[in-house]
C-alpha cells in the first residue's frame, strides 16, 4: 500500500499549486480521500475529502472557494487544486484514504493509510 503525495513548493501569495496523491497497492476506488495540513505549532487539521462516489466535503472554511478536491480513478490519483494561496496556507500537507463514511472523515483517526508530507510555503 502506497500513497505518494507531491506538488508542494514555494509560491507567492495569490498563486496556485496542485497537489497530487498517487495510490498503488490497493483498490483506490474503495476509499474516500482526504487532504490534511499541519502548520507549525498546530494540530493536523482536515481540509476536505472526497468519497469514492465523488461527493466532496469541505472541513476548513478558510479554503472554501479557493481549494478544490478531485480524483481520477483511471490514474488512481487524487488532487488538491489550491488557488488564491495565502501565507496562512503555509503548512505540511498530507493525503490519506479511508473506508469510513460521513462525519468521521473529518478526523485524521478515520484514515487507514497516509501519504508522506509535502511542504507548501506561501511567501513573497
Amino acid at each position: 500500500v502506497q500513497l505518494q503525495a507531491s506538488g508542494g513548493g514555494l509560491v507567492q501569495p495569490g498563486g496556485s499549486l496542485r497537489l497530487s496523491c498517487a495510490a498503488s497497492g490497493f483498490t483506490f476506488d474503495d476509499y474516500a480521500v482526504g487532504w490534511f495540513r499541519q502548520a507549525p505549532g498546530k494540530q493536523r487539521e482536515g481540509i476536505m475529502c472526497m468519497t469514492n462516489s465523488g461527493s466532496s466535503t469541505v472541513y476548513d472554511d478558510s479554503v472554501r472557494g479557493r481549494f478544490a478536491i478531485s480524483r481520477d480513478k483511471s490514474k488512481n490519483t487524487a488532487y488538491l487544486q489550491m488557488n488564491g494561496l495565502k501565507p496562512e496556507d503555509t503548512a505540511v500537507y498530507y493525503c490519506a484514504v479511508s473506508t469510513n463514511l460521513g462525519s468521521r472523515l473529518a478526523q485524521a483517526g478515520a484514515y487507514e493509510f497516509w501519504g508522506q508530507e509535502t511542504q507548501v510555503t506561501v511567501s513573497s
